[in-house]
């Protein structure tokens, strides 16, 4: 469990990233490439196809990235580079890394027999530099430019119910709604990782950033920047049932509650609709009202929930 521990300071330094970094997208869908085709990414239409399309060849395409993209886990922080809005610059700004930064990212890396390209980055080479931006720039271009448009389109849509939660509910509401199995607990936000660490953000804030590629999140941290937390986006697929394109967004059942109100409904009736106890149609309804989805009026001791007009939009597939 990763726990994301917030100061007073941190609420009010919170950021969500226009668009996915270009350069880490490219070292992940490296990652996604060279992983077998399973979970749920595996039934997604688009991703299917890109995968059939640009698989062949991975190795020879990517080049040196292929060396720097381990199956799991670490990837070196050069490849995170969130000023440059093109593949280009991106590869330009990551070669022109200093040779210290550059022999420290490298160094946790496996060591791999016969890898003397990733050595001579390590120790600052001019004809190392020069390839890595080569083989950066054409491996995106031949394989992940073609779905580029795809990934800034997903990524809009989730920016837009974000931008939607913070206004209507605040900071904390956005907090509590990131993720499907992550939780808000004030001052803490506790994420799924794959081992236990307490991060102090020390009122430099929280940057969130998007990625179409990621499969669980991800940390980047500068002690002199705000954290950075990679979160995981829902990959939609316009073959994809409504109702599993909402899971992937807010969770099943929560997905399953706000479709219950495509008619207006009270906390009793909503429970009845979505198969739950009240108490848990409540909390959802709490959670999905801090979205900005639905309404709730009260009248006395009886409520009526309503979809807003995002949340009509998202029911009915955009």
């Amino acid at each position: 469990m990763l726990r994301i521990r917030f100061g007073p300071a941190d609420l009010a330094r919170v950021t969500v990233a226009a668009t996915p970094d270009v350069l880490l997208e490219t070292a992940l869908s490296v990652r996604h490439l060279a992983a077998p085709a399973s979970g749920p990414a595996a039934h997604r239409g688009e991703l299917v196809a890109w995968r059939r399309a640009v698989k062949p060849g991975l190795a020879a395409r990517a080049g040196v990235l292929a060396r720097l993209v381990p199956p799991t886990g670490y990837l070196p922080d050069f490849l995170y580079q969130p000023t440059a809005r093109d593949a280009a610059t991106a590869a330009e700004l990551a070669a022109r890394t200093p040779t210290n930064r550059l022999a420290a990212d490298l160094s946790p890396l496996p060591t791999v027999p016969g890898a003397s390209v990733t050595r001579e980055l390590a120790q600052g080479s001019t004809a190392a530099r020069r390839r890595l931006v080569e083989d950066l720039t054409r491996y995106h271009r031949s394989s992940l430019a073609p779905l580029w448009p795809t990934v800034l389109n997903v990524a809009a849509a989730d920016r837009a119910l974000r931008s939607e939660t913070l206004l209507r509910g605040g900071v904390e509401a956005l907090l509590a709604t990131l993720q499907p199995g992550w939780r808000w607990a004030p001052p803490e936000l506790l994420v799924p990782f794959a081992s236990s660490h307490t991060v102090e953000l020390c009122g430099r804030g929280l940057h969130l950033m998007p990625s179409y590629f990621a499969s669980s999140a991800m940390l980047i941290y500068d002690p002199a920047a705000p954290t950075v937390l990679v979160r995981p986006l829902p990959v939609t697929d316009v073959a994809m049932p409504p109702g599993d394109v909402l899971g992937a967004l807010l969770g099943r059942t929560r997905a399953g509650v706000l479709a219950s109100l495509a008619t207006p409904a009270g906390t009793t009736a909503l429970a009845e609709r979505a198969g739950v106890s009240a108490a848990t149609a409540s909390e959802h309804a709490t959670v999905l009202r801090a979205a900005g989805l639905i309404t709730t009026v009260r009248d006395g001791s009886r409520v009526l929930h309503a979809l807003t007009p995002l949340g009509e939009a998202l029911l009915a597939g955009g």
